[in-house]
């Protein structure tokens, strides 16, 4: 078996896959009718810096495997983060003891073989950063420096911080599938305090990228994440109201996301969605468009399958409004005698298609509204699709922002905000993913002072 690896030390992908390969054999000479195993080993340095000193230098080596076994319809898991042979074997009798004990569930399984990915084209996840501590530590300090000399009102500094990962995971089952790649994730973050007249505010920006080439450059991080700070200064509450709400590029993904948990297979198979029997059910207005795009080159969400090795491929989940396709593994689909949407993991590259308008457009069309860039709280009920969450951000009137706003409360029902969206910025924010513009919503109740 493969122990970790040192910095800069090539992985061993093909040690990967035969130790795969022999856990697939171990566990069916137990008795395992079918088997999926995954390895994974990851490695990173992650750097924070706060007053321009040092604070925090951490080297990351992460290894571990999980062993999936079938007896018939019963199925047991057992992990370990050890990868020599004696306690891979000892996970595998684990995993077969706990199906032997497990009660049987006629949908449990391994994916269909057919649908499994067979072609593996190169969308470039992997870019590693030969990045050394040193280095890190002046780009997390330089970022730092450049939020804390932006303006005398930037008082105090939560730091700024640098990180690299690189890492490589390798899926295997009893099919004959076997296959894992390399992949970068890097990222630069920054957090800073801001004072006037004694009322005190942070905020903080962020970017992230598979190749660190495409990082935003340590200074601009600063400046950004202090101009928001300084733009927060001063806030104030506002009275009970109704009125349009429009979401920032940067939250904008996490209303898309309330969606996709209200046509996830979980919450369907289940009945625990305000969404249920949505299929081919208009929940959006007509120019309303999301779909998955998985083989982006370098994007944060690419792979050519998911979690269970299945292939993924470009789709439509909203089309014209209307929904074509919910969110499957193969067990949920089984469950919904429906058949999966490789989305076992997540979605891949959800893309929401933008119209013409960028940001300062889409306040002028909103006129008179809230724009909400932080959001509080988990209010937000999947089942009845009620909506309730602590916000902040600004207000604006006759397409300009007036004064920055804390400490309301943004309400609604998500049907009806879905059907109240009015229009999507093309200010697309990549950093996730789930890639949206702003998204301003015709009205919500604003509960305040």
């Amino acid at each position: 078996m493969p122990s970790s690896v040192s910095a800069n030390q090539p992985f061993d992908l093909n040690g990967l896959k035969n130790s795969a390969e022999e856990i697939v054999t171990l566990a069916k000479a137990e008795g395992a009718s079918a088997v999926e195993t995954s390895l994974s080993i990851g490695r990173g340095l992650s750097v924070n810096a706060r007053q321009g000193e040092v604070e925090t230098i951490e080297h990351h080596r992460d290894q571990g495997v999980g062993i999936t076994v079938y007896m018939g319809k019963k199925k047991g898991f057992a992990s370990t983060t050890d990868l020599k042979q004696q306690s891979i074997k000892e996970t595998v009798k684990a995993a077969c003891a706990i199906a032997h004990y497990a009660t049987e569930d006629e949908f449990s399984g391994l994916p269909d073989k057919d649908l499994l990915a067979t072609s593996f084209p190169d969308l470039s996840v992997y870019h590693p950063w030969a990045i050394s501590a040193d280095q890190a530590v002046k780009q997390a300090i330089e970022c730092e420096a450049e939020a804390l000399s932006y303006d005398a009102e930037i008082t105090n500094s939560e730091g700024a911080s640098v990180s690299t990962f690189d890492g490589i995971r390798v899926l295997a089952n009893s099919h004959g599938f076997v296959h894992g790649y390399p992949a970068t994730r890097h990222s630069l973050s920054c957090s800073v305090i801001g004072e006037r007249e004694g009322n005190m505010q942070r905020d903080y920006w962020y970017a992230v990228s598979r190749n660190p080439q495409n990082l935003e450059n340590a200074a601009s991080v600063g400046a950004k994440a202090a101009e928001r700070t300084i733009a927060r200064l001063g806030s104030q509450g506002l009275s009970t109201r109704k009125c349009p709400v429009m979401f920032s590029a940067e939250i904008s993904s996490g209303f898309i996301g309330h969606f996709i948990s209200a046509i996830r297979g979980g919450n369907l198979y289940r009945k625990s969605t305000f969404l249920m029997d949505s299929l081919d059910t208009k929940v959006f207005p007509s120019f309303v468009r999301m779909h998955e795009q998985p083989h982006l080159l370098e994007a944060l969400g690419s792979s050519t399958y998911d979690a269970e090795g299945v292939v993924t491929k470009p789709r439509d989940i909203v089309t014209d409004g209307i929904v074509q396709g919910y969110v499957l593994s193969s067990y949920s689909a089984r469950k919904l005698g429906m058949q999966t949407t490789a989305n076992a993991g997540g979605v891949h590259n959800l893309t929401v298609e933008s119209g013409e308008l960028g940001f300062n457009d889409m306040l002028k069309n909103m006129d008179t509204g809230l724009l909400v860039t932080e959001l509080m709280g988990q209010g937000v009920n999947t089942l009845t699709g009620d909506y309730s969450r602590g916000a902040a951000g600004f207000w604006v009137e006759k397409g300009i922002i007036q004064y920055p706003v804390e400490e309301i409360t943004i309400a609604g029902n998500l049907k009806d905000m879905f059907q109240g969206i009015v229009a999507i910025g093309n200010d697309v924010d990549l950093r996730g993913n789930t890639r949206t513009g702003s998204i301003l919503i015709n009205e919500m109740t604003i509960a305040g002072q």
